[in-house]
């Protein structure tokens, strides 16, 4: 039985994409953290080898929790983690490939001189001091990492340098900070070209009109804000400073957490992934013997505006399509449902875009829906009529849709575009009792006057359904686990 969760170290060497993921081998239940590690040549089929990381040492007795790896300068890669002590003390660790010359890189090597950074200083809470960044070098030439922290009750991105990789010191400032909540896991800090989408390598120098990118998890999603990395004084300066943070931006407004980010070198490209858990019972978890999933990778940019990443899957999953399938033109009018026939409803990648008559009837936009957009995706469901909307697309949907799952957009009118809101609605996804299913949502601003038409791409791969809107604006990845298609195969359909 296994539990997989967070995907540590993902990063492309020598040929080989390698995902590195926090793993327990003994149960389906979250605990006893390893790092497991499973190798690939082009992100789609990946062979499970050896553990890279084990609890073997008093400093990760508790588990080798979530990290990064870092491919330093003369080619070496370097696993930074953090360990947690047999109180759950947390402190960060090292460890290298034991043998360069094998390309899956099966065996690794932890420092004698673990753990190489401690939470010593005044203000740390020695248990939430964890989740390394990869590293990048400044002007210096000095590497740098970011550790996620509680510092005097409030989170923190720590800032820590080195000139080697091995010995630590840190900066008397963070890189970031904020009061708005306790704790950040799993910072991810990189940097984009503002409408270009190609990847920036953190070990190259940072070009003219880059943007940084702070990404923090907590809340039980992704967050991230943009600004500017301030190479003189080693700080991250947000563009705008949010201290609401329910109005942060989120990589994903569904089930996806823990993300992390690498530079793919073979395609120019960054690439995130995250983890998706399981929204059903632990019990069930229990009989299918594995828990939690890692979404699709996905390709990674900045919006041409600098305001805003834009996410799309990896070009390499099109190698999965099989048996396609192509409508053209269809009208539908309000309450108008279309069957996409001849498609596997279980597993399916569907693509459509919408093209409204007439904006006309587009509703005002209320700025305090941000606020709580599953609130507004639950009001403003798919069956409630009015505005612009709800048009959009059902998906494991059984033959008298009693079990489905909606993913649909609804416009409104703001003072100077249009504001799009795409639910994922799991509210009839299943009739197993005792199951989560909530109504995800998010908005995203849009030029419809310009651009006419609205896109939705939708993966389906059985209990996953990950839905990317408006060209990759807003992503939502969902978990829903429907009974009656055991029985019937049901279907597809695009919905006015």
């Amino acid at each position: 039985m296994k539990d997989v969760m967070v995907s540590s170290g993902p990063m492309y060497i020598n040929g080989k994409y390698h995902l590195f993921y926090q793993y327990n081998p003994g149960s389906v239940i979250p605990g006893n953290k390893t790092w497991a590690h499973s190798v690939s040549t082009g992100l789609i089929n990946w062979l499970r080898v050896e553990p890279a990381l084990d609890r073997t040492e008093p400093y990760d007795a508790k588990g080798c929790w979530s990290g990064s790896v870092t491919i330093l300068a003369d080619g070496r890669p370097a696993i930074l983690y953090t360990g947690a002590d047999g109180v759950k003390n947390q402190a960060q660790c090292i460890a290298f490939p034991s043998n360069d010359s094998d390309p899956y890189l099966r065996e690794w090597t932890k420092l004698d001189s673990n753990p190489v950074i401690r939470p010593d200083g005044p203000g740390l809470n020695q248990s939430q001091f964890r989740d390394p960044t990869t590293g990048w070098t400044g002007p210096d030439g000095e590497w740098r990492i970011a550790v996620g922290a509680e510092l005097n009750g409030y989170s923190a991105a720590l800032l820590y340098k080195s000139q080697d990789f091995v010995h630590w010191s840190r900066v008397d400032h963070p890189l970031y900070s904020s009061n708005s909540s306790s704790m950040w896991e799993c910072p991810d800090f990189f940097w984009a070209l503002p409408g270009n989408s190609s990847g920036l390598d953190l070990s190259a120098e940072v070009p003219n009109g880059a943007k940084h990118v702070l990404k923090v998890s907590l809340d039980s999603c992704d967050k991230y804000m943009i600004g500017v990395y301030d190479l003189e004084h080693d700080r991250f300066v947000p563009d705008t400073v949010v201290d609401d943070r329910r109005l942060w931006q989120r990589i994903d407004y569904g089930n996806y957490y823990a993300s992390k980010s690498f530079f793919d070198a073979k395609k120019g490209r960054r690439i995130i992934w995250g983890w998706a858990n399981e929204s059903d019972s632990s019990s069930d978890d229990v009989a299918k013997g594995w828990a939690g999933i890692q979404a699709i990778p996905r390709r990674i940019w900045l919006d041409s505006y600098g305001k805003q990443l834009m996410q799309w899957p990896v070009e390499e999953v099109e190698s999965l399509r099989r048996n396609g399938i192509s409508h053209q033109g269809i009208e539908l009018k309000k309450g108008d449902l279309f069957q996409i026939q001849g498609t596997d409803t279980l597993q399916a990648n569907v693509e459509i875009e919408f093209e409204p008559r007439t904006l006309d009837k587009a509703g005002p936009f209320d700025p305090s829906w941000l606020l709580d957009t599953e609130n507004h995706c639950r009001e403003a469901d798919a069956t409630a009529p009015g505005g612009l909307g709800p048009f959009g697309l059902v998906v494991l949907a059984s033959e008298n849709l009693e079990e489905h799952t909606a993913v649909h957009f609804r416009v409104y009118k703001s003072q100077h575009k249009h504001m799009i809101l795409m639910c994922s609605d799991l509210r009839r996804s299943s009739l197993r009792p005792g199951l989560y299913m909530p109504a995800y949502g998010g908005f995203f601003e849009f030029d419809l006057e310009k651009e006419r038409k609205i896109s939705l791409r939708t993966l389906i791969d059985r209990s996953a359904v990950e839905s990317f809107g408006g060209s990759g604006r807003v992503c939502i990845m969902a978990r829903v686990y429907p009974v009656a298609l055991v029985n019937d195969r049901g279907g597809s359909y695009v919905c006015i």
